[in-house]
């Protein structure tokens, strides 16, 4: 009888690298989609509401927005779990230890704001300056994942703790310069409920059904309050209770419990939702525009630039220490892989803009800059890793 071996399956959806190699093959399936006859099927399918309306409840949206207010609370939900962790016991816990992160993470994000704000300048789309903020964790760390033992341990470490210090930073920009007019009722509701939360945990209640049920309370009062909806997940995050110790805490069970769904189905429906580009000529002529040249030149150089500048800085004025076993330039090498803006750069640029045609241009701007620091930061750790084979048998034997 035939059988199928399933184990390379199961090693592939237990890698670290699978996450974004889902996200990519699924930014080609909708590119493909788009640009193809379904593709007004696929934007009829996005625009198409469901869900239940009366007149005391509001619960009927567009599929695409119950992506991304909805699903995308999932995702900034485990994006808290694992912000609170790296403040209780991970890379964040201590100020010697969360200083380099988080000095190249502001410089990551100051920089490229800069840029682009200087070239939109009193444009219709000055409002985008958060956009060349934001790096995907997920695309960055696979793709760092793909060169394996090749780089330090200690590389990947501080590229996930950059990352998360700069989701952070993203929620701060979109909770504060991204919401809609604010809503006090909806939010003193909002606020009641997070309140009950803290209680819980100072109770020293440890069932997570707790925290999650009363979390989708607050995420309907926030969604009407004016301020984006997916902030509900961070705040429920931040309430679930951990410790520095070895048994695993509420807070670890559930960032386990979501980070398969997350990378697996979530970021995938996400990507395949927002990247449904209809590609036309014209298109490469608004990457020389004010608002693609912001983009580009934000995530593709300032974005390095930011995150190296801030990070020596750092370290010469002795409040930060270099990594165990990173150079200099390997930092540099990796910065480029933090211009990956991808999904987290996407959902700023729907949030900015309303205009369908800035939000085409700048899906479209947002693609070629993390293609190409996607890119040239592989190529660069590549190159690194082939001339300094010695890192491959150090990561080797502490691994053994």
């Amino acid at each position: 009888m035939f059988q199928v071996n399933l184990r390379p399956y199961r090693d592939f959806f237990r890698s670290a690298s699978a996450g974004g190699i889902i996200l990519m093959v699924c930014l080609v399936v909708s590119l493909v989609i788009a640009n193809s006859p379904l593709g007004d099927e696929l934007e009829a399918l996005l625009a198409t509401e469901i869900g239940y309306a009366s007149s005391g409840l509001d619960l009927r949206y567009s599929v695409l927005l119950w992506i991304n207010d909805g699903l995308m609370a999932i995702f900034f939900l485990l994006v808290g779990l694992e912000i609170k962790r790296e403040l209780v016991e991970g890379e964040l816990s201590s100020l010697k230890k969360a200083s380099f992160p988080v000095f190249a993470a502001v410089g990551g994000m100051l920089i490229p704001a800069a840029i682009y704000g200087l070239l939109n300048q009193g444009t219709d789309t000055a409002s985008g300056w958060g956009i060349p903020m934001a790096t995907d964790i997920a695309f960055a760390i696979g793709i760092l994942s793909l060169l394996g033992r090749r780089v330090p341990l200690t590389l990947k470490v501080f590229l996930t703790a950059l990352a998360i210090v700069d989701d952070l930073g993203a929620i701060l920009v979109i909770a504060i310069f991204y919401s809609k007019e604010m809503q006090l009722t909806y939010l003193l509701y909002a606020a009641g409920v997070f309140a009950l939360l803290f209680a819980f945990n100072k109770l020293g209640v440890k069932s997570i059904i707790f925290y999650l049920v009363p979390g989708v309370f607050m995420w309907y009062f926030i969604h009407h309050s004016g301020v984006h909806a997916t902030i509900a997940g961070v705040l429920t995050a931040f309430t679930l209770p951990t410790t520095p110790g070895k048994e695993e805490s509420p807070l670890e069970k559930l960032e386990h419990a979501l980070t398969k769904p997350v990378n697996f189905l979530i970021m995938p429906i996400f990507a395949l939702a927002n990247t449904n580009i209809a590609l036309e000529l014209n298109m490469v002529d608004g990457l020389y525009s004010s608002l693609g040249l912001g983009i580009i030149l934000g995530l593709f150089l300032g974005k390095p630039v930011g995150i190296f500048a801030l990070s020596w800085l750092s370290v010469k004025l002795g409040i930060s220490d270099l990594p165990k076993g990173v150079t200099w330039t390997q930092v540099l090498a990796l910065s480029f892989l933090a211009g990956i803006g991808f999904t987290m750069s996407i959902f700023v640029a729907l949030l900015s803009f309303s205009n369908p045609e800035f939000q085409t241009e700048a899906k479209f701007s947002i693609l070629v800059a993390s293609f190409i620091s996607g890119l040239t930061g592989y190529l660069l750790l590549r190159r690194y890793a082939t001339r300094h084979p010695e890192i491959a048998l150090a990561n080797q034997a502490q691994q053994s």
